[in-house]
């Protein structure tokens, strides 16, 4: 028999906001059932207009907040939230900080694990303006060329001059190269009709060093009065250093295309994380927040017990951000990263800042570690910083294999944490510390953490 749901859509019901989801949404009940909504904070009662449906959950707009949670501050502007850039904007930045935590204590609840224990979320002192890169689409609005985002789950286009969350600096160049790319009439593109000459413009820039890359992501090859366009935008903002060009001719949502050619200055800046100096190339992928990087690193080497005798396997090394911290503070460091281009950007990092006592190889973590493990090698540390969708059970089963006395897990993504600390443990290995998380995204729900497992006795 189907089941009667206690609300029906376009119903305007009032409820009480019990929770916030994973994604910084407000959870409200309605005799048992969920409705999830924006805007809405833990304590609050609210008026909701039902938008949605479903069998076990639904979705509601807030028409109207009669009561107000403490936590609450004033938003820089609803479009920040609209389009996800801050969806976290209208919660007080120590109340985020808690919400990161009780994230992570409540999925290892879930996980019948809710004996680990979670540290207090590690924050910033100034948690807006943090972010080193930008990407941002150009469209065109009353004939003017314009930067903007989309709003969530749509492809609506909201201008934008500012973008809260990125070096404000980032912001003055998107506006300085847009006014000279209107000037030069070069066109935004069209995704409806595939046509236009200008996609995205893509800006890094140095948080030490203050040395800017501008990349214009094209989707011809030809940029028109391209001569006349490097050298306005060069003489407009003297700190780019690198002025590059990407053409990207597909129809896709792939921001970077798969050529790309200087214009003006070299293929690359460079930057320090914790003293040692990085090349950070168009493609490179590099941490976005440099001052929470520092912290997460530094701590990640804390908790490891470093003490300049160990041998340490960095089994998603990428450029080598990681590899050459703990390679301060180890004997040896072998890191393994799938991507060629980043192994080869790794190898001229540890050439940079003069460290020989580091090992890159291109391939799959798994088979690495079972080559090293025949010649012999004996890794004390383990360190492993995967993307979101976490490790592979061979990855987890080949990191065991080999019976560091330590696995140091830099997670992004508490749900893929918690999943693969259940494989670990049933492989012989424990938690011993509280697990750290670090905010590296001040304004949004995402939180970043820092695990040790010890081999069990």
């Amino acid at each position: 028999m189907k089941r009667k749901l206690p609300v029906v859509k376009n119903q305007k019901v009032e409820a009480k906001i019990v929770d916030l989801t994973y994604q910084g949404m407000g959870v409200a009940k309605v005799d048992g059932y969920s409705l999830f909504c924006d805007d809405a904070l833990p304590g609050e009662k609210v008026k909701l207009h039902v938008l949605k449906v479903g069998k076990n959950f639904g979705y509601a707009k807030v028409i109207e907040r009669l009561t107000t949670s403490p936590d609450r501050v004033t938003g820089k502007g609803k479009a920040y939230s609209q389009t996800g850039i801050a969806p976290l904007q209208h919660l007080a930045y120590p109340a985020q900080l808690k919400f990161k935590q009780k994230l992570v204590s409540d999925l290892l609840q879930k996980a019948h694990l809710a004996d680990l224990a979670v540290e207090q979320t590690l924050g910033m002192a100034e948690p807006y303006a943090y972010r080193n890169k930008a990407q941002v689409p150009v469209r065109e609005l009353d004939g003017k060329l314009t930067a903007g985002f989309f709003k969530r789950g749509s492809h609506n286009f909201l201008p934008l001059t500012g973008f809260l969350i990125q070096d404000k600096r980032i912001d003055e160049v998107i506006q300085k190269v847009l006014a000279i790319l209107q000037k030069y009439q070069v066109t935004a593109y069209d995704e409806v009709i595939h046509s236009g000459i200008l996609r995205h413009i893509m800006v890094r820039r140095g948080h030490y060093s203050k040395e800017v890359m501008v990349v214009l992501v094209t989707r011809t090859n030809k940029l028109p009065n391209k001569e006349a366009i490097v050298t306005e935008i060069m003489a407009a903002c003297p700190d780019v250093v690198s002025l590059q060009q990407n053409i990207n001719s597909k129809q896709t949502n792939v921001i970077l295309g798969d050529k790309t050619r200087v214009l003006a200055g070299q293929e690359y800046i460079t930057d320090q994380l914790n003293g040692l100096k990085f090349e950070i190339s168009a493609k490179s992928f590099y941490q976005v927040n440099p001052t929470q990087t520092e912290k997460l690193y530094q701590e990640a080497i804390k908790r490891a017990g470093l003490t300049g005798n160990e041998t340490v396997i960095d089994a998603y090394c990428g450029i080598g951000t990681i590899s050459l911290s703990m390679a301060k503070h180890a004997k040896k460091v072998y890191g393994v990263e799938i991507v060629e281009a980043a192994i080869a950007d790794a190898k001229k990092n540890a050439a940079l800042n003069n460290l020989d006592n580091l090992e890159f190889e291109v391939g799959n973590a798994e088979d690495w570690m079972a080559t090293w493990q025949e010649q012999g090698i004996k890794p004390d540390v383990i360190m492993v910083d995967p993307p979101r969708k976490g490790l592979t059970q061979s990855l987890i089963e080949s990191a065991t294999k080999m019976q560091p006395q330590k696995i140091v897990y830099v997670s992004c993504n508490p749900a893929t944490l918690v999943r693969d600390l259940q494989s670990f443990m049933e492989l012989g290995y424990d938690v011993t510390q509280p697990i750290l998380p670090v905010d590296q995204f001040p304004q949004t729900a995402h939180v970043e953490t820092v695990t040790v497992l010890e081999r069990k006795k």
